[in-house]
């Protein structure tokens, strides 16, 4: 009898299952073991079929229940929705291919009850999986909503107060107060952008097109000039081949690449600067914003939304990095950061590119 099997070469159904799921190209996030999941499966399984053979049948809901909770688990863990499904899948398969080479005398109603048993655990977990999923959704959005009225609200405050101190007449508009103010309407301005870009890319609104890489740059520099001044970093543009074509979406590519130059201005020493270069390899175009920042640390994940800040500058939601990754791999490409310890980062934007409509 099947449940016979199980208890029998438990061990042996848990090892195997461990192996299958070690061998599916999804990341390990946890080596320890999971409370409610394969073992405990094992035997609530074994004692369903040992049940259904008598009058007190094994409940339905025992599964059922500790399934949820091993879909809380692998949520909790990092782990996606396929892999519960999958986790279940390894088990009847690995059951499957031991009883079949050691002869395992199994019945038709045997592995009809096993694939019941499966049916309820997988709809519970995942179920469960979902129910979570979409509080920590929600809690993010909340955390998000909240950060982001928080920052305007004190970027709004620090304006008006510049500004009532200018109307008051006692400073004037070409001091620090007027420096303070600038720095506020600009920030504003970037909490906007950064805003409207991650709306962008959640709705999928994506409109890619030939873009001048020159005039592109021109563009940034500009706006980018008034960044730098305001923090007193040295600003380097280096000159763009005029040949050179990309096929993006600019406002979404603006944002990436603005994101990367505040952060530069924010984070590099004084008196430092920032260079921002492109480079031309074949297939391939490259933007680059190099700062003076000391370098990141190596336990830093730069691209993490709500991620920890190179210093003690707190200002911002830690969502620009993650906004510039989100952005240029909508444009069809990514982002790198390299680590310069003791002098800075480079940031990379690596695009393909496109043939000059020019020749």
């Amino acid at each position: 009898m099947l449940h016979h099997f199980i208890e029998l070469n438990r061990d042996e159904l848990v090892a195997r299952t461990r192996g299958k799921v070690a061998s599916r190209p999804f990341e390990s996030r946890e080596p320890r073991e999971i409370e409610f999941g394969v073992p405990l499966f094992l035997s609530q399984l074994s004692e369903t079929l040992r049940r259904e053979k008598t009058g007190s049948p094994f409940p339905p809901n025992a599964i059922g229940s500790a399934a949820a909770k091993h879909g809380q688990e692998l949520l909790g863990m990092g782990f996606t929705v396929a892999q519960v499904v999958h986790d279940y899948g390894d088990i009847c398969q690995a059951i499957t291919e031991l009883a079949i080479e050691r002869n395992a005398p199994i019945s038709a109603e045997d592995f009809h009850t096993l694939n019941r048993c499966l049916d309820t655990a997988i709809a519970e977990a995942v179920t469960e999986y979902g129910r979570l999923q979409h509080e920590a959704d929600g809690r993010d959005e909340v955390l998000r909503l909240g950060r982001l009225t928080h920052e305007l609200r004190n970027q709004v405050h620090t304006a008006l107060l510049a500004l009532e101190a200018l109307h008051s007449g006692a400073v004037g508009i070409g001091g620090s107060t007027g420096a303070v103010l600038t720095r506020s309407v600009v920030g504003l301005r970037d909490l906007i952008d950064t805003a409207l870009a991650d709306v962008r890319l959640e709705a999928g609104l994506h409109h890619r097109g030939p873009v001048s890489l020159r005039v592109f740059v021109d563009e940034i520099a500009l706006a980018a000039q008034m960044h730098a001044d305001s923090r007193k970093v040295e600003l380097v543009v280096e000159s763009v081949d005029p040949a050179l074509v990309i096929n993006v979406d600019p406002q979404l590519l603006t944002s990436a690449l603005m994101n990367l130059l505040h952060n530069a201005f924010k984070y590099t020493h004084l008196p430092g600067r920032v260079v921002l270069r492109t480079r031309n390899e074949p297939g391939r175009i490259l933007i680059e914003v190099e700062d003076e920042c000391g370098g990141l640390p190596e336990t830093k994940d730069a691209f993490r939304p709500f991620g920890d800040r190179r210093s003690g500058d707190r200002s911002g939601l830690g969502l620009g990095l993650s906004i510039s990754r989100r952005a240029v791999v909508a444009n069809g490409g990514e982002i790198r950061a390299l680590s310069l310890p003791g002098k800075g980062c480079i940031f990379t934007i690596d695009l393909p590119a496109m043939e000059s409509a020019a020749g």
